[in-house]
Formats: structure tokens, C-alpha cells, sequence
């Protein structure tokens, strides 16, 4: 593979901006350091005035592969995904079939080791009816990310309400179990007394169907039984200021059986904005009232919230068109999570150093990730090189994304995006791409 020497490019690693040089060797990072050479066989890229970050690690999306492939695949997912500084990402299992076997996850591996760009890992499913088969990946824990519970409503056979499985999978699992938490009879209730007093929903009424009692309730259960049985437990898409009351920041991160992540859409937009946007930004669980923004952002700062990730779950445009039992619940965002970030740290709101720890350190120190998430001698090369001082607008004509939209279109980057290296290899560069390298089946229980 080719050698890369980045020159005088400033480095944002480890809650440190220092102006280094950094030469890669095939897939690893081999030195960082002052005054490098660039020797006949190396390829010099000129970081002067660039910020040089750790890939981006997204711990939850959905790449509809197999099964719903009219609405994505892993190839044109995971090639938005790196344009947007995007290298690794774990996906979840609602594909059709449901991932609620052995066999059919690795079907998902398969698939993505011929077609993905970005590494790759797929969370197991659980159902109310397979705790044996889930408890089979405990021999295979070294690789795969961790066993994903939908403990509020969900698609196929993979809401999870018996609670003699969500004892049992808590009790046995030896992985990581991440679980999307809202309670699903809060949610009918509210969506009958709803329906008998309006007639018709609109989008505005989906944060008052799908609300915080909703999240609080079902977060908490998650809790108590991971308290129980010491489960090491991550609770997806945090979207509540009440559900910020079950998490402390009182240790750090490496000491927590218990983490939490916070979605870039419920740092964006709030319920104000179904105005404009309408069944566009429909998701699960909802956009709901400023208030909670305001104090997601708040506990992000102050580590309640330890990763951010995307949940891009893209759906055609006529499926998020008609009522609102027929709008499908998702947002495709997996191109611009780093961008949206740097956009608020324009805005005085989170450091460079925060936003690397929040969507590449902390992601890999959660999921013991081995060898990335850091930009360190010996570990992988998954960078992106960012010039902070050219303007991007999102637009149909640069959206990667197969349903060809985004919730974001026309809004404004302070940042671009110039290149993103995949276990070295140059994926993305300056608008250009090369393909022929593949990514990754990320490996777990590295230490740090």
C-alpha cells in the first residue's frame, strides 16, 4: 500500500492541537513527530493550516442490507459515510431478515467485506424467542460489536417485552448490549388519546406520542436490570432532559457500565422545526422540545453523554410523505455528523478536542475497539483531513446517499471535508475517489 507523509498539519488528538507531521505505512500509523523526510516512495500531502482528525466512529446505523436495499445498501451508505470523515460503523439488525441469528449476521459480514469502504461491525439481535441463539455470539465477542434490544416498538419480530429474555440476555450476555429505550404501552396510550381528541395526526404531535415519560420509563428498566446482573449496558439516541437525571459523570469513562449516546439530530433540530421539515425529520425516538437540546448539549459537555453517533436511517421521500401512520420514521445523516459538529464549534458551542472525543475516542473506549479511535504509532491510519477555512453546503448534487436527500439540504459548513483515509488507503481525496481497498471487520477487546 502507498506511504503517506502528512506535513505541518495540525494534529486534534487525545484533548491536544499540536502542529506535527504524521507518516503512515501501509495500514498503520508508523511516526508522529517534527521535521519528518519524505522519501522517494511516500506521498507528501500538504496539511499546512488543516486539522488532521481520528475517523469518525458511528456506533448506530442503519444500511438496510439485505432486504431494503431500494432505500440503501452498505456500498452507497458506507461511501457517504467516509466523504463525511465517517470510517468505521456498527449497523443494526432490523434488516429483512431481521439479524436474529449466527448465520444471518454473518450473511450482513459477508456482504460488507465485498462492498463496504468504512470498517464495519453488526450488532446481533434479540428477539422475545431467540436468547439461545443470541447467547451463542459470547464465543465470537472478539468480533462483533454487541447485541442490540429494541425495548419500545420496532419492525418485524424485534421488539423485545418479555421480561424473562431481557433477564436472561442481560444475565448471560459477555457483550456489550445496546437497547433503544421508549415504552411501547406510554406510546399507544398516548397515540390513542391523541387520535380520539384531534382525528388527524400531524408531525408536530409525534414528540407528544413518543414522549419523554416514554424514554424516561423504559431507560430506567434498562438500568435496573443491567444494575442487576453488572450488564455492561449503552443506551442509544438519548432524546430527553428528564432521562438525564439516571446518568452521573462521576466516573470516567473507562470505569462506566452504564454509557449513553446522544444522536447529531437531537443536537440540531428541536420541534420547532416540524414546521418546516414535517415527517422529514419523523424519527425514533422524536425531535422533541427545545428544553431538551438545550440540556443534551449540557450533559454532552459535561460527560453524562459519552458518544455521538448518527442513527442514519435514510427512507425514500415517498416514504416520508402522507400521514402520519404512514411516514416512515428515520433521517438519513451518516455524510454529515463531523461537518454539523464543526459547524457548532464555529459556533463557540464544543472544542475541536471534545468533538474527537466524543465521536472517535470515546466510541472506541466504549466497544473496545482495538487499534483505532486515536490517531497513535501502531494503531490504524483512519483519518480525515479537514480545512476549516472552506465553506460547504449540502445540496442534491453532493448527497451520496441512495434515497437522494437530506434533512440538511441547503444548510451551510463552516468546514470541508478534503480527504479520508481507510486503514490508509486514500479512500477520498479532493473530490476523487478510489475504491479498490475495502474496509475492515473491526476487532474488540483491544486495551488502551
Amino acid at each position: 500500500m502507498q506511504k503517506y507523509l502528512f506535513k505541518n498539519t495540525h494534529i486534534v488528538n487525545e484533548g491536544k492541537i499540536e502542529t506535527l507531521d504524521l507518516l503512515t505505512d501501509g495500514e498503520r500509523i508508523e511516526k508522529i513527530g517534527s521535521g519528518l523526510n519524505c522519501k522517494s516512495d511516500v506521498t507528501e500531502i500538504n496539511g499546512e493550516g488543516k486539522f488532521l482528525l481520528p475517523g469518525v466512529i458511528d456506533d448506530q446505523v442503519h444500511f438496510r442490507e439485505p432486504g431494503l436495499t431500494h432505500k440503501a445498501t452498505i456500498y452507497t451508505e458506507s461511501k457517504a459515510a467516509v466523504a463525511g470523515g465517517v470510517t468505521s460503523f456498527m449497523e443494526m439488525p432490523n434488516t429483512i431478515p431481521n439479524a436474529l441469528s449466527v448465520d444471518l449476521l454473518e450473511d450482513k459480514y459477508r456482504i460488507a467485506s465485498q462492498h463496504s469502504l468504512a470498517n464495519y461491525s453488526f450488532f446481533m439481535g434479540v428477539s422475545n424467542t431467540n436468547a439461545e441463539e443470541v447467547l451463542k455470539v459470547n464465543k465470537l465477542k472478539e468480533n462483533i460489536c454487541g447485541v442490540k434490544i429494541f425495548m419500545g416498538a420496532s419492525t418485524g419480530n424485534m421488539l423485545v417485552d418479555n421480561y424473562n429474555t431481557l433477564e436472561k440476555i442481560f444475565r448471560e450476555t459477555e457483550l456489550l448490549v445496546a437497547t433503544h429505550c421508549e415504552d411501547e404501552k406510554i406510546i399507544r396510550d398516548n397515540y390513542q388519546r391523541l387520535k380520539t381528541a384531534k382525528g388527524v395526526l400531524t408531525a408536530s404531535d409525534h414528540p407528544l406520542i413518543r414522549d419523554d415519560n416514554a424514554c424516561y420509563e423504559s431507560s430506567l428498566a434498562a438500568i435496573q436490570i443491567a444494575k442487576k446482573f453488572n450488564t455492561r449496558l449503552h443506551i442509544l439516541h438519548i432524546s430527553t432532559e428528564k432521562e438525564l437525571q439516571l446518568f452521573g459523570n462521576m466516573f470516567p469513562l473507562k470505569q462506566k457500565r452504564i454509557t449513553s449516546e446522544v444522536c447529531v439530530h437531537h443536537l440540531h433540530f428541536t420541534s420547532d422545526d416540524y414546521a418546516e421539515l414535517g415527517y422529514k425529520i419523523k424519527c425514533n425516538p422524536a425531535i422533541k422540545a427545545p428544553n431538551n437540546k438545550a440540556a443534551l448539549w449540557k450533559a454532552l459537555l459535561d460527560d453524562r453523554l459519552d458518544v455521538i453517533a448518527t442513527d442514519h436511517a435514510p427512507h425514500l421521500m415517498s416514504e416520508k410523505e402522507g400521514d402520519y401512520e404512514h411516514a416512515h420514521a428515520g433521517l438519513p445523516l451518516v455524510q454529515h455528523p463531523l461537518l454539523l459538529m464543526l459547524h457548532y464549534h464555529k459556533q463557540g458551542n464544543i472544542s475541536l478536542e471534545k468533538i474527537v472525543e466524543k465521536m472517535s475516542h470515546a466510541v472506541a473506549e466504549c466497544f473496545g475497539i482495538r487499534d483505532r479511535g486515536y490517531i497513535r504509532e501502531g494503531y490504524f491510519a483512519d483519518l480525515v483531513l479537514v480545512d476549516m477555512n472552506q465553506p460547504s453546503v449540502v445540496s442534491k448534487e453532493n448527497i451520496l446517499y441512495k434515497c437522494g436527500w437530506s434533512p440538511l439540504e441547503g444548510f451551510g459548513f463552516p468546514a470541508t471535508i478534503t480527504h479520508t483515509f481507510v486503514n490508509g488507503h486514500m479512500v477520498y481525496g479532493k473530490g476523487v475517489w478510489d475504491e479498490s481497498e475495502k474496509g475492515q471487520r473491526l476487532k474488540f477487546g483491544g486495551p488502551f
